[in-house]
């Protein structure tokens, strides 16, 4: 067995909604659920749309510093950028801005998408995370 697949007990690829990020960089009680996949870097798959919505967020709320390592930890994933055809495929797919690049992206790449987020809920290469 390889030293990745030891460190690695997520199967990938794998993209993480920006919920499942703000969990971890905000230190939340449910960091824990995210922080394996979130370590196993060479799994990841980073939809530069998340990167955006997180260091908005992060920014706002916890200050630069925060934001600018919450950043450089994403960006050790595969960050996929935007392109025409995965813009016209999430346009298609009935989900909002955001959301529907992020699905895009995990269905191109063949990689599961984690989230907490409801309206994921039930499509298909979809890891949903009930909040209650």
């Amino acid at each position: 067995m390889s030293r990745a697949a030891k460190r690695s007990p997520v199967p990938g690829p794998l993209v993480l909604d920006s919920s499942c990020w703000l969990e971890f960089f905000g230190q939340t009680d449910r960091l824990e659920l995210f922080r394996a996949p979130i370590l196993a870097v060479e799994q990841l798959i980073v939809p530069v749309i998340t990167v955006y919505e997180v260091y908005k967020k992060i920014h706002r709320e916890l200050g630069e510093d925060t934001a600018n390592e919450a950043a450089a930890l994403m960006q050790c994933g595969d960050v996929v950028e935007l392109s025409l055809p995965l813009t016209l495929s999430a346009a298609s797919n009935g989900l909002p801005l955001a959301d529907g690049l992020i699905y895009a992206i995990a269905q191109a790449r063949g990689a599961t998408l984690w989230t907490q987020d409801a309206h994921f809920h039930g499509l298909p290469g979809v890891r949903y995370f009930s909040k209650t």
